[in-house]
């Protein structure tokens, strides 16, 4: 497993991450909601992967666009929750499970149905929020800030064309499993405008300052000497989920489900309570000291491409994904290239040598050791790529030593053959390699964040909230 985990739907560029905070219903609407959701005659299967070039879209059905699905057998529909006098009843829930659910990748189960709700119930809130505050902006200001019908038909065509569908096949796809668009254009329109209003009350605003940038760039430098990881992390708050043991339960089912296939940066997205959430998740390569005490040492006992066991820490509850792992600076890698004749051991080597002496002067650079080779009958060239040097063979280590880039070694006898080898790179291992521009761009956006963050807060602080 490589970076990225297969399967779920991907959000459109345009998506950022809400603000989560624990809103509990009672068992009874939970237990209704359940059954509408886990109905034998309209279960809800998850879009485990959107179809790819070798893998056709199914074909749309012909019928008109589901602009909204009928309410779920099973569930009346009542109060869920009432923010400042608007109400949101168990259909927008059970709506907003069954897209949480199909864009995630996690299958509804018994125990997986709890977060669905919580999470859905949430982000039903926030958007009640952002809307009465946007319309109050708007009518202060005499602005617009909600985004058109066109502006949702785009993105939703965008999300389409994301996942190897046209729209209709995409709306389709969605009807078929219980989900109005109504409910997805509700969503695509709380996100498009917050956004929006954020950017522009805010992002002119800010102003990264030399300072900044030279502490960061400090920052990485010194890190660059410890070992550094390149993760993805999903974060469970127990403070929004009733306490640890809950935490560590909604964990273990993620793990389990991501396990048998679930997307990880689309759970991140749903579950995780990390500004990262946004990313999928992606919290690219950290230091050590970067993260909880708890959380580095599994890291350090990991490789790449697994997947972590639930990390208890102190707020909640830590879900790493090990993408990629690189050495301390202590470490030095090289990037070789080779020109080789295959010998057996024992066998003549006077006949290999003489070719390669010959090769040797017309090898100028690593660009021309493959065209230098290939004019010589028996000489196998590639690029070897990058390795630490403490790792290569005696003989192969001391070439890495001892050259300068771009300089080829004498003829190296291995088990394998006569090897010439050239040093085409190197680079202390963990060397920071971001540049002033994004390092800026990412204070910028971490900046902005925080703010979005902030204001939701204290929307949520100054809101009536009631659930029922």
């Amino acid at each position: 497993m490589a970076g990225r985990m297969p399967g779920g739907l991907r959000p459109t560029k345009e998506t950022i991450s809400s603000m989560k905070s624990l809103v509990t219903g009672p068992a009874a609407r939970s237990a209704a909601i359940a059954c509408a959701l886990l109905a034998a005659g309209s279960p809800l299967p998850v879009l485990a992967q959107a179809p790819t070039q070798s893998q056709p879209a199914p074909a749309a059905p012909a019928q008109p666009e589901p602009e909204a699905a009928a309410q779920p057998a099973g569930i009346s529909e009542s109060v869920a929750a009432v923010v400042n006098d608007e109400i949101i009843s168990t259909y927008d829930l059970a709506q907003r499970m069954r897209l949480l659910i199909a864009t995630s990748g996690v299958q509804p189960t018994e125990q997986t149905l709890p977060q669905f709700q919580r999470e859905a119930l949430v982000s039903l809130v926030d958007e009640r929020l952002q809307f009465q505050e946007l319309r109050r902006v708007e009518r202060e200001q005499k602005i617009d800030i909600v985004a058109t019908d066109e502006e949702v038909d785009e993105e939703i065509a965008d999300m389409a064309r994301q996942n190897n569908m046209t729209r209709e096949q995409f709306l389709s796809f969605l009807g078929a499993r219980g989900i109005g668009v109504d409910t997805l254009r509700q969503q695509i329109r709380a996100q498009v405008s917050w956004a929006r209003w954020i950017r522009g009350r805010y992002g002119s605003r800010l102003r990264i300052g030399d300072d900044q940038i030279a502490a960061t760039q400090a920052r990485l430098e010194a890190a660059a000497a410890k070992p550094q990881y390149q993760i993805s992390e999903v974060l469970i708050d127990a403070s929004r989920v009733g306490g640890m043991q809950q935490a560590m339960q909604g964990a273990q089912q993620l793990v389990a489900q991501m396990q048998q296939g679930a997307p990880f940066p689309a759970v991140a997205r749903q579950f995780s309570a990390l500004p990262t959430a946004a990313a999928g998740g992606d919290a690219g390569w950290i230091s050590q000291g970067e993260m909880p005490t708890e959380v580095e040492q599994v890291l350090e006992q990991m490789r790449p491409g697994q997947l972590s066991q639930p990390i208890p820490v102190r707020d909640g509850v830590y879900i790493v994904y090990l993408r990629d792992k690189r050495a301390g600076g202590g470490a030095t890698l090289v990037n070789l290239k080779q020109a080789a004749v295959p010998l057996a051991q024992g066998a003549d080597e006077a006949e290999a040598r003489a070719k390669l002496e010959a090769l040797r002067p017309k090898i100028t650079s690593c660009e021309t050791l493959e065209q230098a080779a290939a004019g010589v009958e028996g000489v196998v060239a590639g690029d070897l790529g990058e390795a630490e040097v403490a790792d290569l063979a005696p003989a192969f280590r001391q070439a890495a030593e001892t050259l300068q880039i771009g300089q080829v070694s004498e003829p190296i006898r291995t088990n394998a053959g006569l090897h010439l080898v050239a040093v085409c790179g190197r680079r202390a291992a963990g060397e920071a390699q971001v540049d002033r521009e994004q390092i800026e761009n990412r204070l910028y956006g971490q900046q902005l964040s925080m703010i979005a963050r902030r204001y939701m807060r204290d929307l949520r602080n100054s809101a009536t909230i009631e659930t029922r």
